[in-house]
């Protein structure tokens, strides 16, 4: 059998098998062992790159992740994830419906409210579970800020707790408290420094013609992090930036609109995808690539960039 690298793919065919589109992909209702046999626990997913908490790492529909893991989850009213922690960070970015997550410490647990383009970065080691409590589903972009994820620390599960200290994450009657960030407790404190309201993120314009929202990264609102780098990107009607390169890999969701990636070859060639909604391209790091907007409308996308310092990338107008 011949095996054909990666280098010897036309820069069509690379484009294309870093390609992940919404419609080719199918919601994953068994992604976590841990959720066998308790309803209440239901959630799907859908992978782009890797297999974030899931141990489907062999899915051959799902780019090989480098830096950080991107999947959708999908999740119903009535249903929580129970309480749980990682060794490496993870976000939530919310793009449908309405999410509680609370964080755990010590008995305790403060609980906040996110909506619709507002994210959570969840620390490392802190217990951590999120519910539907809404009248409609939640859809959501998780990445988690490694490769290969360790498996899950379970907390609190219906298995061993009780289902309504489970669905609370931990906290028994009376030692729930509601997020305020100018709260005095310390697990408020902390949680404080990892939520990021769009409303309230600054937008950057950039000099190239298009806007950025900092929610992981050196930004003034920007949760200040050495990992992953994370924004929401406004590209307007005709943009199109300049060819860049960067030192690490990253991955562009499209949320609203449509937005073509453009990668260059050495000698000045182009070949384009345009994505919709839902839609994910993951460029290689040192890949000559840009961005344009050939839609009627503004789109957004959500940029996920495999470091937290200087990457090399510098944005011009195309």
């Amino acid at each position: 059998m011949n095996v054909i690298s990666s280098t010897e793919l036309s820069l069509k065919d690379r484009l294309q098998a870093n390609t992940g589109r919404f419609t080719d992909k199918t919601f994953d209702w068994n992604a976590f062992p841990s959720n066998v046999g308790f309803d209440e626990l239901a959630r799907a997913q859908m992978r782009y790159i890797g297999a974030g908490g899931s141990p489907k790492v062999g899915d051959p529909s799902t780019l090989k992740a480098d830096n950080f893991t991107v999947s959708l989850i999908y999740k119903e009213p009535g249903r929580y994830a129970a309480c749980h922690s990682h060794e490496i960070e993870e976000s939530f970015l919310i793009i449908s419906g309405a999410l509680i997550v609370g964080w755990e410490k010590d008995g305790e647990v403060v609980e906040v409210n996110l909506g619709p383009n507002d994210m959570i970065l969840n620390a490392r080691e802190i217990g951590h579970g999120f519910r539907v409590d809404g009248v409609e589903p939640v859809v959501m972009s998780i990445s988690v800020d490694v490769g290969k994820p360790l498996p899950p620390v379970y907390h609190y599960h219906p298995k061993e707790h009780p289902s309504e200290l489970a669905r609370t994450f931990g906290a028994e009657p009376g030692n729930t408290m509601a997020f305020d960030k100018r709260g005095d407790h310390p697990i408020q404190k902390l949680m404080a420094e990892y939520v990021v309201r769009h409303s309230e993120l600054p937008t950057i314009w950039e000099d190239a013609g298009f806007t950025r929202k900092v929610y992981v990264g050196d930004a003034k609102g920007a949760i200040t992090h050495d990992s992953c780098r994370k924004e929401k990107w406004g590209l307007p009607v005709g943009l199109k930036l300049a060819p860049f390169t960067r030192s690490v890999e990253d991955a562009y969701l499209c949320l609203e609109g449509s937005v073509e990636i453009v990668w260059v070859d050495d000698q000045g060639n182009e070949s384009s995808v345009e994505l919709g909604p839902r839609d994910l391209v993951k460029t290689p790091a040192g890949q000559l690539h840009y961005l344009r907007n050939p839609g009627a409308g503004a789109a957004s996308v959500w940029t996920v960039i495999g470091t937290s310092g200087d990457d090399g990338a510098i944005y011009g107008k195309g």
